[in-house]
């Protein structure tokens, strides 16, 4: 069976927004800039449904082929609850209503030692490129993982739709 997911990327492992945004696979500009919403990139083919399970509102839908690509109802509050769920790391809460020149990112994150709150960070793209210096605005534990946190960090606005990891900049 091809995968269909592959349409949705504009290169390996990089998701195509536009493609996805007309799927109503990924919220619309508006939608971002109205409050915090998930995001899933979620480009592997792949049996997984437990952020379905994770929502309280019902607002994220696998279907019946477990295998799909997550959709998301846009009442979607952004509350996060998804985001431990989720094996592959590829959930990401964007808030574009933060400040007027800030949105925020969150993101689920692994490594140690762990910025802390208000540490400047370079902030990453898929691939591992810097593209902006971030603020880090929170850390939180996420479920019942001791080794998975969630990292909020300030970004400029113009970059929400990119930045999906961090480096520390003392490392």
């Amino acid at each position: 069976m091809p995968d269909d997911r592959l349409k949705y990327m504009a290169e390996p492992g990089v998701p195509d927004l536009q493609k996805l945004q007309a799927e109503g696979l990924y919220p619309t500009d508006d939608r971002i800039a109205a409050g915090p919403v998930a995001v899933f990139e979620c480009m592997q083919e792949i049996p997984c449904n437990p952020c379905e399970e994770a929502c309280p509102r019902g607002c994220i839908r696998i279907g019946e082929d477990i295998t799909g690509i997550p959709r998301l109802d846009p009442s979607c509050t952004g509350c996060g609850l998804c985001l431990p769920s989720c094996p592959g790391l590829c959930i990401f809460i964007l808030d574009g209503s933060y400040s007027g020149t800030e949105a925020t990112v969150t993101m689920p994150y692994e490594l140690l030692p762990l910025p802390e709150e208000g540490e400047t960070v370079d902030a990453l793209d898929r691939q591992g490129r810097e593209v902006c210096e971030g603020r880090v605005v929170r850390v939180r534990a996420i479920g019942t993982s001791e080794l998975c946190r969630s990292l909020t960090v300030a970004i400029p606005k113009a970059f929400v739709h990119d930045v999906r990891h961090v480096r520390r900049q003392s490392d």
